[in-house]
């Protein structure tokens, strides 16, 4: 059943477009490396991923700051390993991810296709929780930049998605209305609850499986996007 009237569609970025887990792996392994720091990446990344995760919901519930994000996470991942570093190669860890980590350019399945065709039909934007310093370097360097028409970020709106805030922004920039809008994300608070509450329609995209049940279309892969649009 496909949404009628809709205009504007909007997108997460990290684990909706961009493929985060694998891009922030090859990322580590290009760090420790650097470093040498001696831990298989799959052995770091199990202590990590939950972790990380974590800091994030924090993050977006204005529960930790940016830097003890950047910093937290990679401390409380080699605390849980029972691996001694110093406070200083975990600062030096922590900024050589953020200029790192865009260099990768993996995107999930079907990104380019579902983007190509939606491209003709709607006006296509970003709605990322991500920095801003390296969110745009991200697209640029995946070549999916030209898709869209704007790009909002919380850092410029100043409060994170699932704040209505957010939402009120990238549709003032893209000069839309919630009713001829929809979003699509992977996160069930951040960008569903979020794009619900601000009125829009929302497509939940559970590419990791997670099964929940939930009161908007829900869909495993991007082309399936065209069921509804």
């Amino acid at each position: 059943m496909k949404f009628n009237n809709i205009k504007h569609v909007y997108f997460d970025l990290d684990h909706t477009l961009w493929d985060f887990d694998k891009n922030s792996a090859l990322t580590f392994d290009v760090i420790f490396k650097e470093e040498n720091i001696g831990l298989e990446i799959q052995d770091f990344l199990e202590a990590y991923i939950p972790i990380n995760i974590d800091y994030w919901a924090r993050y977006r519930n204005n529960l930790v700051s940016k830097e003890l994000l950047r910093v937290g996470r990679l401390r409380d991942s080699f605390d849980a390993l029972k691996i001694q570093i110093s406070d200083e190669s975990i600062d030096k860890l922590s900024n050589r991810y953020i200029s790192v980590l865009p260099g990768f350019n993996h995107l999930l399945q079907d990104t380019k296709e579902i983007l190509e065709y939606l491209k003709p039909k709607y006006k296509l934007h970003i709605i990322t929780n991500g920095f801003e310093e390296i969110q745009h370097n991200k697209m640029q360097n995946s070549q999916i930049a030209d898709y869209f028409d704007t790009i909002t970020t919380s850092e410029e709106a100043g409060v994170k998605k699932p704040h209505l805030q957010i939402f009120a922004k990238a549709l003032l920039k893209s000069n839309a209305v919630p009713e001829n809008s929809v979003m699509i994300g992977d996160s069930y608070e951040a960008d569903i609850e979020g794009a619900k509450n601000a009125g829009l329609h929302a497509v939940y995209f559970d590419y990791y499986g997670k099964l929940e049940t939930v009161q908007v279309p829900q869909i495993q892969k991007l082309k399936e996007l065209e069921m509804y649009l």
